[in-house]
């Protein structure tokens, strides 16, 4: 069949993206193809064709070369979009020479070799649209920018009347750090499935390609483990503030872990140790040094709880939970948290550490942790992750001139649960507050003295949910700060500017309401008609 020949097509097979926990509000008003200049995160360049735009119409049709399951996927949830909002048939064309002549062709070819394996060309002409990348990673993260350049309404869930324009012009994309990512605490309080998913269509839409599920605290622990089952069951019975807390069964997080998978987002799981413990201790009295197992734990405190160091069975339950995380993980890592560790000493908190990082590599991950695992020795893999407050820290600088990769997270910058301001109804105050301005008015290449940019693995923006109950909480504290995040991992140093950013963030506005995203209205961004 020929190319001109499938776009008489009528029969097409639907496939909706997205977890759908919340309907979208009414789509905003068509507009005039969106600039160039208004994607987030900024891309490394961006050259508009005066007076050039592409129409998408009822004839449009996204071609991808055969061969390649991952590119079709990538071309059946670009599809999926524009099929709900446009009502257009919009089939996918496996053809065996796609050009960009006509439609919208995802092509692994012809992409410089510089854009790597997350980046990108795309290319806007009057006839077509056409995404180039290296990998289908890339042919993703495209299509997210492509998205942005088409109305706000094509976000709907319902048909909207158009027209849906796209603003000619070539763009060249790719990251600035590997890791890009965003933490989301089940713990404090559990979150469903869907909710999960719905996070990672919104995070992966701004190329954050990592998702950090806290999955243990005092407050509840929430995945099944075979081998040690009541530490779902009992452990994870309550949350912050009591209620009935919740658990993922292992097939709910390969669930999570694979649609994920589909949005080039990895699954970094964590279980916390040797502290934030409380939920594992009550579970078995046998991992107490005493016997004796708490109380189940509903309050916010931290630093009380620790697993005993002196006892074999703790290593053997490390390595047996870790062992069925890592056989349900297929990324490269396990986070086992290290921080706020206070009721464990400083001699046994080093045997401790040693000992878990042995029982991480064994099960053939590379460890991640919270910055103070820095004061123990750490292998040489071990990545840590910096929460702190200040610009400054010594033992974190020392490891990363030994080799040690950094995560940068400072709590009064990244912290997505920290209040916006005196009058935000959620969140909390201890790294002060944390307005958009704040959470992207600094380098994560320069941000900490010793640690240069080549020691950087990228930037994570963890949200805590000690106050944060429902997808409206978790959507209301991560926008619009994600997305300021999310640029300072993607786009380069040299496009760094709030007054352009600003602009930016808030041409999202609209894009937010037809998507149904709670977000907080910063008076700092200027948001405009339809947001």
């Amino acid at each position: 069949m020929t190319i001109g020949g499938v776009r008489l097509l009528t029969t097409v097979i639907l496939a909706l993206v997205g977890s759908g926990v919340a309907p979208a509000a009414p789509a905003a008003p068509a507009a005039a193809a969106v600039s160039l200049a208004s994607v987030v995160p900024a891309p490394v360049t961006a050259t508009p064709a005066t007076g050039v735009t592409y129409r998408v119409t009822a004839a449009t049709a996204i071609y991808t070369e055969p061969g390649s399951p991952a590119v079709a996927d990538v071309a059946g949830q670009l599809a999926a979009i524009l099929r709900r909002s446009t009502g257009y048939p919009m089939p996918v064309v496996d053809a065996s020479s796609p050009t960009p002549a006509d439609g919208i062709a995802l092509l692994l070819s012809g992409a410089p070799a510089s854009v790597g394996d997350e980046g990108y060309q795309l290319d806007v002409t009057t006839a077509s649209i056409a995404v180039r990348a290296n990998q289908p990673a890339g042919l993703f993260a495209g299509v997210q920018t492509l998205r942005q350049l088409l109305p706000p309404a094509v976000e709907s869930a319902t048909v909207q009347p158009g027209p849906w324009e796209v603003a000619g012009g070539r763009i060249v994309d790719h990251p600035r750090f590997a890791h890009r990512g965003a933490m989301l605490d089940v713990a404090r309080h559990f979150l469903p499935v869907a909710v999960v998913k719905r996070y990672i269509d919104e995070i992966a839409l701004y190329k954050v390609n990592r998702l950090h599920l806290h999955l243990s605290d005092d407050q509840g622990w929430r995945i099944a483990v075979n081998s040690w089952p009541n530490l779902a069951v009992y452990g994870g019975s309550t949350q912050v503030g009591g209620g009935t807390g919740g658990s993922y069964t292992q097939d709910e997080y390969r669930q999570i872990v694979a649609y994920a998978a589909a949005r080039y987002v990895m699954v970094v799981p964590e279980i916390d140790m040797p502290g934030h413990t409380n939920a594992a201790l009550a579970s078995y009295a046998e991992l107490n040094c005493d016997g004796v197992a708490p109380k189940l734990y509903t309050g916010t405190k931290v630093g009380f709880s620790s697993l005993c160091v002196s006892k074999e069975l703790t290593y053997t339950f490390i390595d047996q939970v870790l062992g069925e995380l890592a056989a349900l993980t297929p990324g490269p890592y396990l986070h086992i948290g290290g921080d706020e560790a206070s009721s464990t000493t400083a001699a046994d908190y080093a045997t401790f550490m040693n000992r878990a990082q042995q029982i991480v590599a064994a099960h053939g991950k590379t460890v991640v942790g919270w910055h103070d695992v820095v004061n123990a020795p750490i292998l040489p893999s071990t990545v840590a992750q910096y929460w702190g407050t200040t610009t400054s820290h010594a033992a974190v600088a020392t490891a990363a001139g030994n080799g040690t990769k950094i995560i940068m997270s400072p709590a009064n910058r990244s912290y997505l649960d920290m209040k916006y301001n005196s009058r935000t109804r959620l969140g909390q105050r201890w790294a002060g507050f944390i307005d958009v301005q704040d959470a992207y008015g600094w380098d994560p290449g320069t941000y900490l003295s010793g640690v240069g940019e080549t020691s950087v693995l990228g930037v994570e923006a963890p949200l805590w949910t000690e106050t944060i109950e429902t997808l409206a909480d978790v959507e209301y504290m991560a926008f619009p700060r994600l997305p300021a995040i999310a640029e300072l991992g993607w786009s380069p140093a040299s496009t760094h500017d709030w007054t352009s950013f600003q602009q930016r963030l808030g041409a999202q506005g609209p894009r937010w309401r037809v998507m149904g995203i709670n977000y907080y209205h910063s008076t700092q961004v200027s948001w405009p008609t339809g947001s």
